[in-house]
């Protein structure tokens, strides 16, 4: 069930994915050559696209998912909110197991719109009648909780909503802290008074998480971990794309937070606390949901975990608990007519591009699907001449035609068959076929979402600041 410690091998060839070549992968064993076809279908099985219904901030969004593990343990949920306009999607990467990633990719978002909705509605939302569904229209979910587990998370739901509705509105920022917060408490009420082998195993599981918000022209992204959030800015000078990130990782990269962590404990620690890399040398992101082995006390990792689990549930050096967080670093943003798209991805894409290329990539994407719109001519006037040169570019531009229609999936490609000289379908097959036991050691699971913004209403509502803006709409 744990997966604690990957061996040095590994560890020395996720360090340096980025850097792995074909001659790297020559040194495997002879695997089946997919045809473009089968690579095509690997890579586009779970992609999904949605488009606003009516003209708002956000045109529309594409996402896909590229397991590695299996079950893949990254999840994501994209919903727009209920009672005003406004959309919310996170991406989330387990670690562990998958249990604690899918459970909070589904209740977070719950949390965050009821958080952020004003407080009068939410109390007279409470009097009709509500439940954790009440407050956003999930787009590509279809799945609901186990009816075993589902009142339990319905009864902490209603006592969350209870105390945000005995308490002022804050800002969206400390909402959504709080929001992160109460639900990793939950997480671990829930094991705790249950004792039920399927809690305790989301408890003890865990995952990072980048969760977006959006309303009006407000951007928050709060960030719990070592997912990833860029912005895709377009330079109305030079037209060159540049990368804005939001989100800084929580990792043993970061220098400040490892700081963080050992000003929490003492001296005698600082040896122990964060060792090759990771958390008590076992975790690698030094803030998640769950992982309740690195934040109970002794007296209840003794009581509750190691009778069920065993002495290998406890982590070397496990001196003076917590030595994790679920709480997220947020960070807002004001749209304007210059940003044109959001990336929000797991690591298992990071590994491979950086903000920048993938910026590029996106930027580069937009650019090139253009030609598969209709023709559209200049207003007023228009010479043959003007229509000509109108042909030639489109013609011309049939060369940058994309492979993918889907940017997450076109992202994918370039992420597995990227070389000095254009993608190598070879280089793509070889990820894809990789047998089950040895695929982690080469590629994490990937799991993008590109969102992508209306410019033309954002300077609208840029110029008339006291319309409410439209984000989202339901259909």
């Amino acid at each position: 069930m744990f997966k604690f410690v990957l061996n040095d091998a590994t560890n020395y060839v996720r360090s340096n994915v980025r850097d792995f070549s074909l001659n790297a992968l020559r040194f495997l064993p002879q695997l089946p050559q997919l045809s473009p076809y089968d690579v095509n279908l690997v890579l586009r099985e779970n992609e999904f696209v949605y488009n606003f219904p009516v003209d708002g901030v956000i045109r529309s969004y594409e996402t896909n998912q590229l397991g590695s593990n299996s079950p893949c343990e990254d999840s994501r949920t994209e919903a727009s909110l209920l009672h005003r306009n406004g959309f919310i999607c996170g991406i989330f990467d387990g670690h562990a197991g998958a249990a604690c990633g899918q459970v909070v990719s589904k209740r977070l978002l719950r949390y965050v719109s009821a958080a952020t909705l004003p407080r009068q509605v939410l109390r007279e939302q409470m009097k009709q009648g509500c439940n954790s569904q009440s407050f956003l229209k999930c787009h590509n979910d279809n799945v609901d909780f186990v009816s075993e587990i589902k009142p339990i998370y319905e009864a902490s739901f209603n006592k969350y909503i209870k105390q945000l509705a005995k308490t002022p509105q804050r800002d969206v920022a400390s909402e959504l802290v709080n929001a992160f917060l109460q639900l990793d408490e939950g997480l671990s009420q829930e094991a705790l008074a249950t004792s039920d082998v399927r809690t305790m195993s989301v408890a003890l599981s865990g995952a990072v998480a980048c969760l977006v918000h959006i309303e009006g022209l407000q951007l928050h992204v709060a960030s719990t971990g070592d997912c990833g959030a860029v912005l895709g800015v377009l330079d109305p000078k030079t037209q060159q794309w540049q990368p804005k990130k939001l989100n800084i990782e929580h990792n043993a990269d970061n220098m400040a937070e490892v700081g963080r962590i050992l000003a929490e404990h003492p001296k005698e620690e600082h040896e122990t606390v964060i060792r090759m890399g990771r958390l008590l040398s076992t975790l690698a992101p030094l803030r998640a949901f769950g992982d309740f082995r690195y934040k109970w006390s002794l007296d209840i990792m003794e009581r509750k975990v190691l009778p069920m689990f065993g002495k290998q549930a406890m982590a070397p050096n496990y001196y003076t608990p917590p030595y994790l967080t679920a709480r997220p670093d947020v960070q807002q943003h004001e749209l304007g007519p210059n940003d044109k798209f959001l990336v929000i991805a797991s690591d298992g894409l990071w590994e491979f591009l950086s903000p920048s290329e993938v910026v590029s990539l996106v930027g580069e994407h937009i650019n090139s699907k253009k030609i598969l719109e209709p023709m559209r001519l200049p207003e007023g006037d228009t010479t043959l001449q003007q229509i000509s040169d109108q042909l030639a570019e489109r013609k011309a531009g049939l060369t940058r035609k994309p492979v993918d229609q889907n940017a997450a999936t076109h992202l994918i490609r370039h992420a597995l068959g990227a070389t000095d000289y254009g993608i190598e379908h070879s280089k793509i097959s070889y990820y894809l076929t990789l047998p089950s036991d040895v695929v982690r050691q080469f590629r994490d699971d990937i799991t993008i979402t590109v969102i992508y913004f209306n410019s033309e209403h954002i300077a609208q509502l840029q110029s008339e600041p006291d319309q409410p803006g439209v984000t989202a709409p339901v259909a």
